[in-house]
């Protein structure tokens, strides 16, 4: 996995030494839960994430170009939901400081360039929950259409199952952009 750098940013693989930058933004009650995770609770939670999740993965640490500071994450996972597809599914988060600012609609793009042409990705797939507008934001200013709700489909580290927005965009689509 390489570093992609952005007008503004610059993704790159994470370390298990970022374990305490993922913890500064992690832990704050209004990042996880619009994913359905919970805050994180100590550096220790985060390294474990770092390692189970984002190493074995292709997750980017965002980083603001010129003081190097971790403020997100993006990545590609294997679409559990298109099996035998060349298809990823992409999944962000972000340090609340910056939302609203096109950080991660700009850092999620690079990620969909590098998915399209190097792994040659036919589809990239996302979810979200219903009421995360923000990320449903996100997706529609990538190019994804919406294609329909999955119902109690998700269940959160609260136990709580809910519905799903998926969202797609197709190589096709994403090469008109």
């Amino acid at each position: 996995m390489r570093e992609i750098e952005t007008e503004r940013l610059i993704l790159k693989p994470w370390k298990e030494e970022d374990a305490k930058d993922l913890f500064a933004f992690a832990k704050d009650p209004d990042v996880g839960p619009h994913a359905g995770w919970k805050p994180h609770e100590s550096v220790e939670e985060s390294l474990n994430i770092i390692k189970t999740l984002f190493l074995p993965n292709n997750v980017w640490a965002i980083t603001i170009k010129g003081n190097g500071k971790i403020i997100g994450s993006v990545g590609l996972e294997p679409d559990k939901k298109r099996p035998g597809v060349n298809s990823s599914e992409l999944g962000y988060s972000l340090s609340k400081e910056y939302w609203g600012k096109g950080v991660m609609t700009e850092a999620a793009k690079a990620v969909m360039d590098f998915a399209f042409k190097v792994f040659k990705s036919e589809v990239i797939a996302a979810c979200t929950g219903p009421l995360n507008k923000r990320s449903q934001g996100v997706l529609l200013k990538c190019g994804f259409s919406y294609e329909g709700t999955m119902r109690k489909v998700y269940k959160t580290y609260d136990g709580t199952i809910r519905d799903n927005k998926c969202y797609s965009i197709l190589r096709e689509e994403w090469e008109q952009c």
